[in-house]
């Protein structure tokens, strides 16, 4: 019998309804509530028949179980009117059953349709068989309906605690969180790789990154700061690692003697991190070793070159550079994460700190981890009168620059920071081929949606 809501299917008591007001269970509490009745929401993620029993396997965020209604049963029928994918509610009585995926179905007494999916999909959740792979530019089309996919959750699992266990470490290291514009009057890194906007008939930038920002919080006393916030960048780049808009993690501390410093800071973030991880989600993540290896550029192109890997950016490196040298600090090590540090001043922005002993290095360094870079910091320039030379010495007009500068010329500590890339790292940590797949709403050169 249907009561007057429609999607609404509820089996007769007597001559009446009898509504009891329950509160939700999720899927995976089932399994200790056999006996029991519960209410489950989610999404139809398949259904068959066999005989006169009707299967619906039901799916919400924390997993999915088969609920059954036989031909005899009242709401028999109602499965008839459902599609994959549509958002329904059931109540029912969980029973142990040793063929059920998880050894516990649900038998339905009601069933409400809250939301009818189309009967046709535009793109499959569940692999077809012989279907091949889904091409990414239409699942990114539909994203929305590619989240559903069980696979995709993890992602936004590890994001979740990768941030919580950085921001433990940032928390009992007494740092302070700022929240910095997007919005900015200069770029905040050399190069043309920014996005220009118009901002009421003046010329303004998406910022690249917090950097300014950050040192502007240094000069003004905070001393230890980190960030998450989005990060833009005009690259015409097509590879699995690059994306126009990402979310990027960031830190800055004062009183330092050395880009070294930063390191030490960032390793334990890190660990803080990959053991939170570990922790709450219990998979099989191998917590790195404090201190990371550390080579400068220099040592890491002998290695390369003695590994037979040719070069073709003397003051960087290639994607195969990265992935080879991985592999080599892995085999001489055991670990995962290497930095490289130095890097020639042609390679880096006018404020990394320069080395005191050879002026065309710099006070910088990248860190790679599974062969991808996933951050670069330095130990910044505070003294105005070298910004300014080394500014200068990268063809750099002065003044769009000067609200900047302004920050080294009432008094600044030493300082240094660090961007990271925590896409890069999810995506390494999952064994997934491109930081798009573990972004939420992935933007490039092509893709404004969804």
């Amino acid at each position: 019998m249907k009561t007057a809501r429609a999607g609404f299917f509820l089996p007769k008591s007597g001559n009446c309804f009898t509504i009891k007001a329950m509160a939700r269970t999720y899927i995976a509490e089932t399994k200790n509530k056999v006996g029991e009745r519960v209410e489950l929401f989610g999404w139809v993620k398949a259904l068959r028949k066999q005989g006169g029993i009707s299967f619906v396997v039901l799916r919400d965020v924390t997993g999915s179980i088969q609920a059954v209604t036989r031909k005899q049963d009242e709401v028999f029928t109602a499965v008839d009117e459902l599609s994959t994918e549509s958002v329904i509610k059931i109540t029912g009585l969980v029973k142990e059953e040793k063929q059920a995926p998880d050894g516990v179905e649900v038998v339905i007494e009601s069933l409400e349709i809250l939301s009818k999916a189309d009967p046709e999909l535009p793109i499959p959740i569940i692999p077809q068989k012989g279907g091949g792979e889904v091409e990414i530019s239409k699942r990114f089309d539909w994203r929305w309906i590619d989240l559903r996919r069980e696979e995709m959750l993890p992602v936004f699992k590890v994001w979740t605690e990768l941030e919580r266990g950085f921001r433990e470490y940032f928390e009992k290291a007494d740092y302070l969180q700022i929240y910095t514009p997007s919005l900015m009057n200069a770029a905040s890194e050399s190069g043309a790789e920014v996005f220009k906007v118009d901002y009421f008939g003046r010329e303004a930038f998406l910022a690249q990154s917090p950097q300014f920002y950050k040192q502007m919080a240094m000069a003004a006393g905070l001393e230890r700061v980190f960030m998450v916030g989005p990060v833009f960048r005009a690259e015409p780049s097509f590879t699995p690692r690059h994306m126009t808009e990402f979310t990027g993690w960031d830190f800055e501390i004062s009183f330092i003697e050395s880009h070294h410093d930063v390191m030490a800071e960032e390793e334990k973030a890190i660990v803080s991190g990959f053991q939170r991880v570990k922790d709450a989600l219990a998979i099989d993540l191998e917590i790195p070793a404090l201190p990371f290896p550390k080579v400068s550029l220099s040592e890491a192109k002998q290695k390369l070159k003695t590994a037979g890997v040719k070069s073709t950016r003397p003051d960087d490196f290639t994607p195969e550079e990265e992935r080879e040298l991985s592999k080599i600090i892995k085999q001489e090590t055991g670990h995962d994460f290497v930095f490289v540090t130095e890097y020639p001043v042609t390679a880096r922005p006018f404020y990394h700190m320069r080395l005191e002993d050879n002026p065309k290095l710099t006070k910088s360094f990248d860190l790679f981890y599974k062969g991808v870079e996933v951050t670069t910091g330095a130990q910044r320039e505070h003294r105005l009168e070298q910004l300014e030379k080394q500014a200068k010495d990268k063809k750099m007009s002065l003044a769009p620059l000067a609200n900047y500068l302004n920050f080294f010329r009432y008094g600044c500590p030493p300082h240094g920071g660090a961007g990271i890339g925590p896409g890069r790292i999810v995506m390494r940590i999952l064994d997934i081929d491109s930081v798009k797949d573990v972004t939420f709403l992935p933007r490039d050169v092509k893709r404004l949606t969804p």
